[in-house]
């Protein structure tokens, strides 16, 4: 079975522009590059990737672009601009002609509740649109509500949600979240990522047990044909290995027919992505 990897991270640490990593995430202090990847995703027999923006700088871009060139399992890269950029139709226009940039993330969870929901963002991401760019909508449950706003508002632009919206595992919340997910997951432009779920969880004692509920309920909104896999590599060593997290998923995903198995592993990741 062909396997994607939807979302993952690579960066060269910088104490002052990661320090979203705390004392907590201390095995985050480092440079992660493709090569350190390599080997988990022969042994998961993952075949290719996306690679998704962390730093708020459009520097970065060129960083993922050539990470992406001199490694060839990367297929596609979620980059950062700025929506609100004077010029940010050219420099769309000028990332169109990339064909390994996909489309664009901003790390929407660390800003207002309403961020997504403001007039001027959604400006911004009706441009994608127009340039064939898919955006990654990385949020927590309280904002919610702003990006149903901003997908119903643009019904024709590609979206997918991070994480599934990070629930509160560790905490055993589920009932708000699942009714707001339900709702997004109305508008049919919408897509959700199986990721980033064992660092929602409790680092140290989480089991599959408490991961299957949050599968089951993004599986009952979205449907196997709007669900991919990505692993939030490096992030998720913090509570999980590699092989863990593709473990996770792989014991839930049992229960879906072959075909079903293989839209969430691999074929709705390379359309959403155009891969």
């Amino acid at each position: 079975m062909k396997k994607l990897d939807a979302h993952h991270h690579c960066w060269q640490y910088n104490p002052q522009q990661h320090s979203w990593m705390d004392d907590s995430m201390q095995l985050l202090r480092r440079n992660f590059r493709p090569e350190d990847l390599q080997k988990s995703l022969l042994e998961n027999e993952v075949e290719s990737t996306v690679i998704v923006q962390v730093d708020q700088h459009v520097e970065e871009n060129h960083f993922l672009l050539s990470l992406a060139q001199s490694n060839s399992f990367i297929k596609g890269i979620v980059g950062w601009v700025d929506l609100l950029a004077p010029d940010l139709a050219e420099q769309l226009e000028m990332w169109s002609s990339v064909p390994l940039m996909k489309g664009f993330r901003h790390i929407a969870q660390a800003e207002a509740n309403v961020f997504l929901a403001r007039s001027d963002i959604k400006k911004g991401v009706a441009l994608l649109q127009t340039y064939g760019f898919s955006y990654d909508i990385l949020i927590k449950p309280p904002q919610i509500k702003a990006a149903l706003d901003l997908v119903a508002a643009l019904p024709h632009q590609s979206f997918v949600i991070d994480h599934i919206a990070k629930p509160y595992i560790a905490a055993g919340e589920i009932e708000a979240w699942a009714k707001d997910m339900h709702l997004l997951s109305k508008h049919s432009n919408v897509y959700c990522k199986i990721s980033g779920m064992v660092t929602e969880a409790d680092w140290r004692s989480w089991t599959y047990e408490d991961l299957w509920p949050y599968m089951d309920i993004v599986a009952e909104a979205f449907g196997p044909q709007r669900l991919m896999f990505g692993s939030d590599w490096p992030v998720c060593l913090v509570a999980a290995s590699y092989s863990e997290v593709v473990a996770a998923v792989n014991t839930w995903v049992g229960k879906l027919t072959l075909a079903e198995q293989q839209a969430i592993w691999y074929d709705n990741a390379a359309h959403f992505y155009k891969i």
